[in-house]
């Protein structure tokens, strides 16, 4: 059995795509999985390093800013779409599975128009355009939201929850594995700042002018900042061992595990992930995305008592703050962190790879 797996651009995808990828090679050690991303994007290094073959499309997507970067889009997508069926003829997949980001369109599409099977996961709470659009044609549309049939039809709809990485599992058992790891004393308490894989700016302006407040009270920090402030970041803590500063954190099991509270995004394998770990958190959304995706996640959660939410233009005088007085809140900590666990979906990957399999079966 052969299966292409489309998309990425963030670890938001990336990461659920590889989960759904071990997943259906637990069930088959001999299927061939190949996966498709954006050349340039993050998924052209993670997904090798996971071991597995990934080919690249020259897609991009629209700028929101005017720019001539935009008069290029439809010649990339258009190439794309031909280097997408070439693929696919190449490839000769039983399944197409496409996890959201650039690429998953035009491989999508393609696939649906050869005869191909096909399967949606989507993430968030919100369905963007694309999805919507590709669902007519899909088999399944895996999801993690009730609700999603205001946007997906009915009979196509599976309410998986969303695949989150494996080792994220039993973090009780590995605390002092992990405060040692980061090299904290135990009994401090300590705040996880996750500034996205690519660097979320208004996360890490808001925590850079509010060390001294950490360091205040007596509170260890440990600090993703994406690759794109690292360097801001490393200098601010040089003098403050309090401050674990990374660019991307390759131990998150560690990091989870380590942490009292977390700082974060809300995109939606974030927020599938934070579930799992059960840790309270203030979530931040991001507005910069699509149908404002994020907002909708983070009140899926809030709605339930199940997280706190920062809007990012009230960041910079309100996060540290927030952060701060949950840590010292235990009553609420724990009341936030019973409430997201209850949300956990910790089969997801594995009810997916069944219905790939399932959809695959219905065509033989």
């Amino acid at each position: 059995m052969k299966v292409i797996i489309s998309g990425g651009g963030t670890g938001g995808h990336i990461f659920p795509a590889i989960s759904i990828a071990n997943a259906l090679k637990k069930t088959d050690s001999g299927m061939e999985i190949l996966f498709v991303g954006a050349e340039s994007r993050m998924e052209m290094e993670k997904v090798p390093a996971a071991g597995y073959d990934i080919v690249g499309l020259p897609v991009a997507g629209l700028q929101r800013r005017l720019t001539f970067k935009n008069f290029a889009v439809p010649f990339k997508l258009l190439k794309s779409l031909n280097k997408a069926a070439k693929i696919i003829e190449d490839f000769k997949p039983d399944a197409v599975v496409g996890v959201g980001g650039y690429a998953s369109g035009p491989v999508l599409w393609k696939a649906q128009r050869m005869g191909i099977p096909t399967l949606i996961q989507e993430q968030n709470s919100y369905a963007g355009l694309t999805n919507k659009l590709l669902a007519k044609k899909a088999d399944a549309v895996c999801v993690a939201y009730q609700g999603m049939n205001r946007f997906f039809p009915e009979k196509k709809i599976h309410y998986t929850g969303n695949p989150v990485r494996q080792d994220l599992f039993g973090l009780d058992g590995i605390k002092n594995e992990a405060l040692k790891f980061f090299g904290l004393d135990p009994g401090k308490p300590v705040i996880l700042v996750l500034g996205g894989s690519l660097g979320a700016r208004t996360i890490n302006e808001s925590i850079a002018g509010s060390l001294h407040e950490f360091e205040t009270g007596n509170i260890r920090l440990i600090w993703q900042t994406g690759k794109h402030y690292f360097g801001t970041a490393s200098k601010l803590a040089e003098k403050k061992p309090s401050v674990k500063v990374f660019d991307f954190i390759r131990n998150m099991n560690y990091a989870f595990s380590a942490a009292d509270v977390i700082i974060s995004r809300a995109g939606a394998g974030t927020i599938s992930e934070l579930c799992i770990v059960g840790k309270p958190a203030v979530l931040v959304p991001s507005p910069n995305v699509a149908e404002d995706h994020q907002t909708k996640n983070a009140m899926a959660l809030v709605n339930k008592n199940a997280a706190i939410t920062v809007k990012d233009e009230d960041a910079g005088n309100k996060l540290a703050a927030t952060a701060i007085e949950l840590i010292n809140n235990k009553s609420l900590s724990d009341r936030l962190s019973g409430n997201i666990s209850k949300l956990a979906m910790p089969g997801a990957a594995d009810e997916i790879a069944n219905r790939i399999l399932t959809i695959v079966k219905q065509y033989k």
